[in-house]
């Protein structure tokens, strides 16, 4: 009996372990023919290390939230309020510290307990009493917003280094000549890696979003990892809020405008699919960095910035169709036992 079920489990596990690497793969192969246009293009700025280190700093402003928006949309679900749960949760931070005269650690701690609400909030909504999370976090995005002004009533607060020394060093300072938000991205997505593929909780995340019937026949609390996932934005997005401010020296109302597409643009590129069910942080990793560089790209080789957003969407649209035609033929390889 066990010699005669070997070899259908040899012939299974090749299109298995190639849909899960596969797209990974497939991103860094991406990420390095780009690179090499642009150096072909522009030498001068693609051999440059300033080029690399301008990347490090601004890039993970947005790909810190991208590594947790991954597991929402591996849910089969997406977060359009993390722009403004940015805002809320620094605003948050700024009042504690600025106008209630707290330490920087609590008001750390009120921010983070801001976007985790926020998080639990959208999830429940979506989750709990099921409502399509594309509406929803349209309708909190709004939500959070109009909190995070009344609250701060239009105007921001210095956030400068004499005043908040201790932020500073976390969030500013380079760490052995490597910008911080570089470290701190890499770091969070150690530990996202962690979180999606040697815990419980990331494989019912991946259950979740192959079938969330069978997930729950299966036992798995679908509502309960829903709300995880997005509590997971609420937690990275303050955590982005206030890097991108201290970085800035100043915490601007408008803080996380500009973000959204971004960040969405980051995880499908990264090889998430919109469908649910696959994803990858690394994936997401390595395309936030290749979202950062396009616009340094396009413009050092000449073209005009107006065609920046022409390669933002060739890049996206090119790269999500041939993920949807190998998935769909990765999954009739397994079907077929091939």
């Amino acid at each position: 009996m066990s010699a005669r079920k070997a070899p259908a489990n040899n012939r299974v596990a090749p299109p298995s372990a190639l849909r899960r690497y596969g797209s990974q793969l497939g991103i860094i192969g991406v990420g390095l023919a780009m690179w090499l246009v642009f150096v072909a293009a522009a030498p001068a700025v693609f051999t440059d290390k300033d080029i690399y280190l301008a990347f490090m700093q601004t890039s993970p402003q947005f790909g810190i939230i991208a590594l947790a928006l991954t597991f929402v949309v591996i849910t089969g679900e997406i977060d359009l309020s993390f722009p403004s749960i940015m805002a809320l949760g620094t605003a948050v931070f700024a009042l504690t510290t600025a106008y209630g005269g707290m330490p920087w650690y609590v008001g750390l701690i009120a921010g983070f307990a801001t976007g985790a609400a926020c998080g639990l909030l959208n999830g429940f909504l979506v989750a709990k009493l099921n409502i399509p999370s594309l509406v929803i976090t349209i309708g909190t995005s709004f939500l959070f917003r109009g909190i995070e002004l009344v609250l701060m009533d239009g105007t921001g607060v210095p956030l400068t280094a004499e005043e908040y020394p201790a932020m500073h060093a976390i969030f500013r300072e380079p760490l052995w000549g490597i910008p911080i938000q570089t470290v701190w991205m890499i770091v969070l997505g150690v530990i996202a890696w962690i979180l999606l593929n040697r815990t419980r909780f990331g494989a019912h995340v991946f259950l979740v979003g192959d079938n969330q019937t069978s997930a729950r026949l299966m036992g798995v609390n679908v509502v309960s990892v829903k709300i995880r996932a997005f509590m997971l934005v609420g937690l990275f997005a303050v955590f982005a809020g206030l890097m991108t401010s201290i970085y800035g020296y100043y915490f601007w109302p408008t803080t996380g405008e500009g973000f959204l597409l971004n960040t969405i643009a980051s995880v499908f590129l990264g090889g998430t699919s919109v469908f649910g069910g696959t994803g990858s942080v690394i994936g997401t990793f390595v395309a936030t960095y290749i979202i950062g560089a396009i616009n340094a790209g396009v413009v050092s080789a000449g073209i005009n910035a107006f065609f920046v957003q022409l390669v933002f969407g060739l890049v996206i649209v090119i790269s999500v169709v041939l993920q949807t035609i190998i998935e769909r033929r990765i999954r009739g390889q397994s079907l077929t036992g091939r």
